[in-house]
């Protein structure tokens, strides 16, 4: 009995980190790329608006929102397998675009042909982990996404210093890397079994939604709505900050009077490297045990201080050290962990992939926008002109979340659903959101 759990447990890893690697391959684009937009810029003598299209258009805003919106729907009515066995050939075929593109054009389609396969392979991927995670540790399970998005851009600005002196083949060399490492991961993934919930739930009659039917179900149900809106100040307030920094972070340095490329990528590989090691000694380790209002809440305000900081404190190597260890630490522990274990918690079998897609598509859309005109916005006005848009983001990020942060800890994700959608009074209070 002991070797047959033992084994099982294995098997679930196994499948965790495999899936997993998906917000690695994700957060891997989304530093290829901004490492590389400079020596794009000037390879094919791009304006600032030809590089914020870039930026907006890839894994990092548009492109991985439009993958979320069509994933998460295919997700809940085909499958989680469906997508991870499919969206990393996408994948693949965007980023050997990127490694020989001789032109904008070709450039611009590999961004977007990866922010679609990454987009629809991460709602997919935080899915299933959390369908196929013990109840008493889904936050563990779930970490594990997180922590291979925290890898990804620390691996990632690692390379770029090692790759520097080759300039753009050197960028080339790192969407090669990814390739590998996504073609690794997708043969991996051929044996894993589909998820047990979806499995049951699709068997039933009349419970496999159509692609149309799980979009209607999540704007008509109280449920729905209430965890939507939450997740939406939770996820996407913070996001629009957190995509212009994964992508901009850069630019954000020299604007801070911090102008040396290497040094700038060696700070984001400290800063990756305490996401890391928050994600597993504090999101992974703690919130399945403790309160999650207050570590979520620790965490989200140490993300504000961090960013205070580098806004309006004087430039130096305190100043940036600060910044780069309390955000680090801060994302690791913060709004998008929760936010994958949240939404897998909050919504019903036959939801959770749409719901994922359509917050996904959200918090992108709004990356997008901004990352339109972030760079020229950065040049005119300065890092402390955009410092009250930035602070007031995080704020209500804080403050929505540590009002309202859900009661699932410890319940198997049948129970929870059974909590919220069991009654369909609507003027039921939902009993898992509270503040």
């Amino acid at each position: 009995m002991g070797v047959r759990s033992s084994n099982k447990r294995t098997t679930g890893w196994r499948a965790t980190i495999a899936v997993a690697m998906s917000n690695y391959i994700e957060a891997g684009s989304i530093i290829a790329i901004a490492t590389s937009l400079s020596l794009w810029q000037e390879r094919f003598d791009l304006d600032n608006l030809a590089v914020g299209l870039l930026a907006s258009l890839s894994a990092n805003a548009f492109g991985a929102a439009a993958g979320a919106a069509i994933g998460g729907p295919l997700c809940d009515r085909y499958g989680r397998k469906f997508i991870y066995t499919y969206d990393l050939l996408l994948y693949m075929l965007g980023v050997l675009l990127a490694v020989f593109a001789t032109s904008y054009g070709m450039l611009l389609t590999a961004f977007v042909l990866t922010g679609i396969a990454v987009g629809a392979g991460v709602t997919a991927s935080w899915t299933y982990i959390a369908e196929e995670a013990p109840a008493h540790q889904r936050a563990a399970h779930v970490g594990t996404a997180q922590l291979a998005w925290s890898i990804g851009p620390m691996l990632g600005y690692f390379l770029a210093v090692v790759v520097a002196p080759l300039d753009l083949l050197g960028s080339r060399l790192i969407f090669a890397h990814l390739f590998v490492v996504a073609a690794i991961t997708w043969w991996v993934r051929r044996g894993l079994p589909e998820s047990g919930l979806w499995r049951d739930r699709s068997t039933a009659p009349g419970q496999r939604p159509s692609f149309l039917g799980s979009l209607g179900g999540l704007f008509t149900k109280k449920a729905n709505l209430t965890a939507l809106l939450f997740l939406f100040g939770v996820y996407a307030l913070w996001n629009t900050v957190a995509g212009q920094s994964g992508i901009f972070q850069p630019r954000v340095y020299d604007a801070a009077g911090f102008t040396s490329v290497t040094e700038q990528y060696l700070l984001q590989v400290l800063m990756w490297g305490c996401t890391s090691a928050a994600t597993y000694f504090g999101f992974m380790r703690l919130a399945d045990r403790m309160s999650r209002r207050w570590l979520y809440c620790s965490s989200a305000l140490l993300g504000i201080l961090a960013w205070a900081a580098l806004i309006y404190a004087p430039p130096g190597v305190a100043t940036l050290l600060f910044f780069a260890i309390g955000w680090g630490v801060s994302m690791g522990v913060g709004a998008q962990a929760f936010y994958g274990l949240w939404t897998s918690e909050l919504f019903a079998t036959r939801y959770r992939a749409s719901a994922q897609g359509v917050l996904f598509l959200a918090a992108r859309v709004l990356v997008g926008v901004l990352s339109v005109w972030f760079p020229k916005m950065l040049d005119q006005i300065g890092l402390k002109g955009l410092g009250l848009l930035i602070l007031g983001l995080l704020a209500a990020s804080l403050l929505i979340g540590t009002l309202w942060t859900p009661r699932t800890q410890g319940k198997d994700l049948k129970q929870i659903e059974r909590e919220r959608y069991g009654s369909t009074t609507p003027s039921t209070e939902d009993p898992v959101m509270s503040p």
